[in-house]
This record gives C-alpha cells, structure tokens and sequence, in this order.
C-alpha cells in the first residue's frame, strides 16, 4: 500500500533534505563564493583612510604633550630656582646655571646657605625634544633669571609646536 506524502506529516526528513540541496548549491556555484577584487579594494581603501585619518590626530596628541610637559618643567625649575633664593639670598649665576639646583656650586659665588637639592632628579633633564634648557642670569625683561626650552626644532624662535618654552610668558 502506497502512502501519501503530505507536507504536514512532519518536516523532519523532508525539511532536512531541502535545507542539505541548498547548501551543496551555493557551495558549488563560484559567484556566491568568497569577496570580489573590487570589495577587497574597497574595503581595504577604507581601512587605510581610517588608519591615516586616526595617524594624524595621534601625532597632533604628541606634539601637544611635548610642549605642555616642557612648560611644566620650565614651571618647576622656577620655583626650584626660586627655592634657591629663598635659602642662598642671590639666584645661580648664569656659569652655574641648573646644575646648581641638584649640586652645590663649586664655581664663585659658591653660596653659603644651599640647602637643595632643590630637584628630586640626580641630573636636569633634558626637554622633551632631547635638548638642554637654557638658564640665563640676569633674565629678559629685567626679571632676575630666565629659562628657555628652544622647541621642537632646538633654535630661537618659531611656531606651534617650534615655538619657545619660557618662563618669563605664559
């Protein structure tokens, strides 16, 4: 006795076959497969403007944190150099510079109420950009003392991020 088949006898074997035939058919037919070279290209120009794009405010970043830890130094050897005064009565000589800060001067006028170090360092570091910072007694503007960072570029003058650190400006 032959038996029909209705759809709702159950959609174990039937369903299970159907599903297993379109499987096998997108496996075998190659326009479904995998990415286009152009989807490649696409998707690959999208990363790269994105990574460039991410590169540039990354840089920016850096260039920022390099001035303002330059001021912040500039702002601590001046209260250490005015530290200094406060127990020796006169500011390091321009020849003893900010070595005096961390060493007692042993060039004239050697002070006789040095109470430093005046840093916690054992040597003044240098600028973010590797280069020394200048102290110059007296200093510009009629003020006692000076220190100058030069930038990025390490000479006089310049803008943004080449511009001079100083502690006689904001």
């Amino acid at each position: 006795m032959v038996t029909k088949k209705h759809w709702f006898a159950g959609p174990g074997k039937y369903l299970k076959k159907w599903m297993w035939n379109i499987r096998i058919k997108k496996l075998r037919s190659g326009s479904e497969a995998g990415f286009t070279l152009i989807e490649i290209l696409v998707a690959s120009m999208i990363l790269l403007i994105l990574i460039s794009v991410t590169g540039l405010l990354v840089t920016r970043n850096v260039g920022k944190a390099k001035t303002t830890s330059s001021k912040n130094q500039v702002q601590i050897f001046s209260m250490a150099v005015n530290g200094y005064f406060l127990d020796c009565g006169v500011y390091p000589t321009t020849e003893q510079g900010l070595k005096s800060l961390i060493e007692k001067p042993i060039l004239e006028p050697v002070p006789g109420g040095w109470d430093g170090p005046y840093l916690d360092k054992t040597e003044i570091p240098n600028d973010p950009w590797d280069n020394e910072y200048e102290y110059k007694n007296p200093g510009p503007q009629g003020l006692p003392f000076g220190i100058r960072s030069f930038g990025a570029d390490g000479r006089e003058g310049g803008e943004k991020q080449d511009r001079d650190i100083v502690s006689w400006k904001d």
